[in-house]
């Protein structure tokens, strides 16, 4: 049972698209998938085992704008994140 407490500020929708986190100036990097996305934020999934993702990145998706983003929570292999800029679209 989930016990987190609902604080999204926007309705997110069900995805499922593949993208990679970026950190340390590009040197590291990390696929994963999108698995819901709103105006405000995201619910990543990555690979349990994967190095260590820092509380900041950029999600980068193909053919979209990287997205700033700072983690707000963290589970073995997911990830909820706040976008620091506009919209992925």
């Amino acid at each position: 049972m989930d016990t987190r407490i609902e604080k999204r500020l926007s309705v997110r929708r069900n995805t499922f698209i593949e993208a990679t986190i970026v950190f340390d100036g590009g040197r590291g990097r990390t696929p994963c998938i999108i698995r819901n996305l709103s105006e405000t934020g995201a619910k990543l999934e990555v690979v349990s085992g994967v190095a260590p993702i820092p509380r900041t990145f950029d999600l980068v998706v193909p053919k979209v704008r990287p997205q700033n983003c700072l983690v707000m929570w963290r589970t073995l292999k997911e990830l909820g994140v706040q976008f620091q800029d506009p919209v992925i679209r």
